[in-house]
């Protein structure tokens, strides 16, 4: 099949959003509220710092990766949060998301970027193992998350 990856424009937010649906549809820790993914998406892809590729298959995004710059204490210097991580299901394993995250990792690396960590649903064992067979490894630090209220 061919497909190829890309950064982000404008013009993909429908399509991102779309796939978040996907992907959220499997983790129960979040909701799909179509604005707030589209805002999410919006500001990421506007970002100067931060990165989103996506995967494209006959003008039709089916894959996206992206990444959020931060600075680490632990590791001295710049790492990356791997926000949202999804190939549509219809065109999964067919190499797509092994290729958007080779594409991170070269992207990572030319920003001289020293890390790489992303969250994953624990019940998920696909996409445990998926990535386990591409170098990641589990950590002993567990995610917590407080939402913040509008005051």
């Amino acid at each position: 099949m061919d497909f190829f990856i890309r950064p982000a424009t404008h013009k993909d937010i429908n399509g991102l959003a779309d796939l978040l649906e996907e992907l959220f549809e499997i983790e129960e820790d979040f909701l799909i509220d179509r604005q707030k993914q589209e805002n999410g998406l919006k500001l990421m892809v506007e970002s100067q710092k931060d990165c989103v590729l996506v995967a494209e298959h006959e003008s039709n995004v089916i894959g996206m990766c992206s990444v959020q710059v931060l600075i680490s204490t632990a590791e001295g210097g710049h790492v990356g949060l791997v926000e949202d991580m999804v190939v549509s299901r219809k065109y999964s394993g067919s190499g797509i998301g092994k290729e958007l995250l080779r594409s991170i990792e070269i992207w990572a690396r030319k920003r001289g970027l020293i890390r790489l960590q992303l969250l994953a649903d624990k019940d998920n064992t696909a996409a445990l193992n998926f990535y386990a067979k591409r170098g990641w490894s589990k950590t002993k630090l567990v995610g917590l998350r407080k939402v913040i209220e509008k005051s």
